[in-house]
């Protein structure tokens, strides 16, 4: 493969204008990119223009190592926020889990099937319950227990080793951890979390129980990026499943597990796929 014999993507966020679409188009053209495909779309509150575009280089004049220099101009024309990826570059992704393994199985079963354009290296844990499954797929298991007296010290060697490892993402798979501020702002918008959600919200232990008991006639999951506010970051992703006066504890809890795991799997498919721009409390999500 040569290095122009690959796919740029361009995420690009900028105060509405008029004339974005056309200039971008046109130094894609120039530079001998043919355009695969190109979204965008306008937040008619803010007056604020978000974008995706990608294209393949094969007859591109620009090699890509010099394409994000070549944009920039273009790009402060705008006072745009910006970046270019390639497909030529996996993105390396750190699996964080405890105990439960619904949605670890999931990643790994697509990854398995190369429906991830990623690299998943480590797998990080704070038990060693889950390391039979990671030695099934020759991936590296590292174990940190993790108390109240040793939080700062594992998280600090948890970092240390995924910036040794070149990691972009971190996947929470129900890690049963509250990362620490220091922790989440050395990812900022790179780690991205799955929890069930409820109408009406239930709190505490045990809320597929206190779900139960009021009778919910739905259960959902959402995956988003993790912020110092808990649970409150960015959302990805979202699904629902109906329940009715059938369904017991167990099936509350095993409707919930697929959605958690359906739904964590489709925030990484967006992300590696560089579909996802992060937009102060939203996201855009280009499909």
């Amino acid at each position: 493969m040569t290095e122009n014999n690959v796919n740029a993507f361009l995420l690009f966020t900028c105060p509405d204008q008029n004339g974005i679409v056309t200039k971008i188009t046109q130094f894609i053209y120039e530079s001998g990119g043919n355009i695969i495909n190109l979204d965008e779309h306008v937040n008619q509150n803010q007056q604020f223009f978000s974008l995706r575009i990608a294209w393949n280089m094969s007859n591109s004049t620009i090699p890509a190592s010099e394409l994000r220099l070549a944009f920039e101009p273009l790009a402060k024309e705008f006072g745009a926020h910006w970046k270019i990826e390639f497909s030529d570059k996996k993105q390396r992704v750190a699996i964080f889990v405890s105990k439960y393994d619904h949605c670890l199985q999931e990643i790994l079963w697509r990854y398995n099937m190369n429906e991830y354009h990623i690299e998943i290296p480590l797998i990080i844990s704070n038990h060693p319950d889950l390391k039979p499954i990671a030695d099934a797929h020759g991936i590296p298991y590292y174990v940190f227990p993790i108390t109240k007296d040793t939080k700062k010290e594992q998280e600090a060697k948890e970092i240390a080793l995924l910036k040794e490892q070149n990691i972009d993402l971190v996947v929470l798979a129900r890690y049963m951890q509250v990362l620490s501020p220091n922790f989440i702002e050395e990812f900022e918008n790179k780690i991205i979390n799955i929890h069930h959600s409820f109408l009406p919200g239930f709190v505490g232990g045990n809320p597929y129980k206190q779900a139960y008991e009021r009778g919910v006639k739905m259960i959902g999951a959402t995956s988003h990026f993790v912020t110092t506010n808990l649970d409150e970051g960015p959302i990805i992703e979202q699904d629902i499943m109906r329940i009715t006066h059938k369904d017991t504890i167990k099936d509350l809890i095993r409707k919930g597990r697929d959605l958690e795991r359906i739904v964590l799997a489709r925030a990484l498919s967006y992300k590696s796929e560089h579909r996802i721009i992060v937009d102060g409390t939203r996201t855009i999500v280009f499909d």
